[in-house]
């Protein structure tokens, strides 16, 4: 893989940071957290149940993003305990499977858009206070090559999936517009096909292969390029 475009400056040590994973029980959500910790963040793993999260060096919290109570009292709890937050890993999601819009289920469509889009946005609603509290912080919110829109790319079955990571792709260049001039660093990710729950078996990708983009993007300093899409440490088209 390659190091990056050269105007990317990366933070080496992690000590003095504190980053939330949503999704962190498994998967590349998993892989991120652990890693992390690894760079020596204090982490909060985020999860609709907590009794799933079994690493010893995470903390953590519980975290349906689709319930706003839950988001509230997961960031009020990061606030009270370390008061701060620097990375934000907008990493849960789901990933039905359907055939073209005239056959997609609407449930199906709620499901996707309340878990992939609307979480994301409410959960960084609510962590931006604390996140612009210090220059430089980091949101990173998984994407997928389903949700490249330009370039003719869209087509292929998965309707919701596809609508739910363009709306990532609009919030990420929404967070750069909006806050990236007071340090806020807002980038999105496709970690490309893995073998995950969501991925399946035959995924050509581990989670860690997977997890290597978000966490580089995850380290980024103060000034790094955002508001883009990036895979394999390299900006590609919406």
């Amino acid at each position: 893989m390659a190091d990056g475009p050269s105007d990317v400056d990366l933070k080496h040590d992690l000590t003095d940071d504190v980053a939330l994973v949503t999704g962190a029980t498994r998967g590349i959500g998993a892989e991120i957290a652990a890693e992390l910790v690894d760079l020596g963040a204090t982490v909060y793993a985020g999860a609709r149940d907590p009794d799933d999260v079994t690493a010893a060096d995470q903390r953590a919290v519980r975290l349906d993003v689709t319930d706003d109570d839950e988001i509230g009292a997961a960031i009020d709890r990061i606030r009270r305990e370390t008061g701060s937050l620097d990375v934000l890993v907008n990493n849960a999601g789901v990933f039905p499977r359907s055939g073209p819009l005239h056959e997609m289920d609407p449930a199906d469509f709620d499901r996707t858009m309340a878990v992939n889009l609307r979480g994301p946005v409410m959960v960084t609603r609510r962590a931006l206070p604390l996140l612009l509290e210090r220059s430089g912080s980091r949101v990173v919110t998984l994407s997928s090559g389903l949700g490249q829109f330009t370039e003719g790319r869209m087509g292929g079955d998965y309707p919701a999936y596809r609508l739910s990571k363009v709306g990532v792709g609009g919030l990420t260049a929404y967070l750069d517009g909006e806050y990236g001039d007071r340090g806020l660093v807002a980038n999105a990710v496709s970690p490309g096909w893995v073998r995950t729950d969501m991925g399946g078996e035959g995924a050509p990708r581990s989670p860690s292969t997977g997890a290597e983009t978000p966490v580089w993007l995850s380290r980024f300093a103060p000034g790094s390029p955002a508001g883009h899409l990036w895979k394999d440490r390299e900006r590609i088209p919406w």
